[in-house]
């Protein structure tokens, strides 16, 4: 028996949630529906420009994302990411705490903690700008091995192939991982993430990752197929167990090769933040409670399901013991 279901790893952020008309990102000459980072000037430029608009506070991260919802779920997770002694780091800390995740980084002296502006414009869709702060000086230092561990798995996010030494902290986790009979789940976190270092993710794939987490946007770039069956076919070449979300339509399961559609769940989405993290922490919290993938994968889809129907990617229901009602037939 393992103490915790995951040791996640991410980038430590402050989501500062807000919703605004398109006409405010074409002001701000920001590009719609994607994530781009930005240096602490230009978040302090955009943050200013908002300080009429309402805004909501959130501890995240797309690993930590994941972790709070696992443990919504019912699962027990711990988390590694990296703050520092201001405001917003006190903030993430006890928000992490409060959701139920241990969080036990020691937190920098200097600098400042990451935030990412989450702007939600009418269509549901979202943009990002995100400033890492001190959480690209997360190191191999910072990874508590004895938790790592007590887990079944460790979750790890593609984001931190962006930093030297985040990726150093991710290797080291992967490793010990392996070396100690912990599976690796591992995010392709973004497309422009992936065309960076695709190269460098096919391998790490083959080496390392037990499960593999991506959208069809991401699946389609690293594979560099034209075709969602096809794209999801090579990744199950790299590792055995693959996970695809295909939006509205549900997501692809590979298992040895083997691919099948799960179904989602028809809603009217409000705010797709947070939707992949989401439908990651489902099929953690399925597979590390002895459900079978295609279980899995259609208790992330309801996971996702619901978040999409949120403002910002924290859930306001709770989730746990509705597994037995949700997946009737599964």
């Amino acid at each position: 028996m393992k103490k915790y279901d995951v040791f996640g790893v991410g980038n430590a952020l402050v989501d500062i949630i807000a919703f605004v008309e398109p006409k405010f990102l074409d002001k701000q000459k920001i590009d719609k529906g994607i994530m781009t980072l930005v240096d602490e000037t230009r978040q302090g430029q955009i943050l200013a420009d908002l300080h009429e608009i309402k805004k909501e506070l959130r501890s995240g991260g797309s690993a930590a994302n994941t972790m709070i919802a696992i443990a919504n779920s019912g699962g027990n997770c711990c988390y590694a990411g990296k703050v520092t002694h201001d405001t917003y780091g006190e903030f993430y800390k006890k928000d992490m705490e409060d959701a139920g995740v241990r969080f036990e980084t020691a937190p920098d002296k200097e600098g400042h903690t990451g935030t990412c502006v989450v702007l939600t414009t009418p269509d549901a869709e979202r943009t990002m700008l995100t400033c890492l702060g001190i959480s690209t000086s997360l190191s191999p230092s910072d990874i508590h091995l004895e938790d790592l561990k007590s887990s079944q798995f460790v979750y790890v996010e593609g984001y931190l192939w962006d930093g030297d030494s985040t990726k150093k902290a991710s290797q080291l986790t992967m490793k010990e991982a392996k070396a100690n009979q912990v599976k690796v789940a591992f995010t392709y976190s973004d497309p422009f993430c992936v065309n960076r270092t695709r190269d460098e993710f096919i391998q790490l794939t083959k080496d390392y990752v037990d499960v593999v987490f991506c959208n069809t946007e991401e699946g389609l770039a690293l594979s560099g197929k034209k075709d969602p069956l096809e794209a999801v076919a090579y990744i199950g070449t790299l590792s055995p167990l693959v996970f695809m979300t295909a939006g509205k339509e549900g997501a692809y399961v590979c298992q040895d090769g083997k691919i099948e559609l799960v179904p989602g769940f028809p809603v009217k989405p409000v705010d797709t933040t947070g939707a992949g993290d989401a439908f990651a922490a489902g099929v953690l919290y399925g597979l590390t409670h002895g459900f079978t993938p295609k279980r899995s994968a259609r208790w992330g889809n309801y996971v996702a399901s619901r978040i999409v129907e949120e403002v910002g990617p924290r859930l306001s229901v709770k989730l746990l013991n509705k597994q037995d009602e949700v997946l009737k037939g599964y």
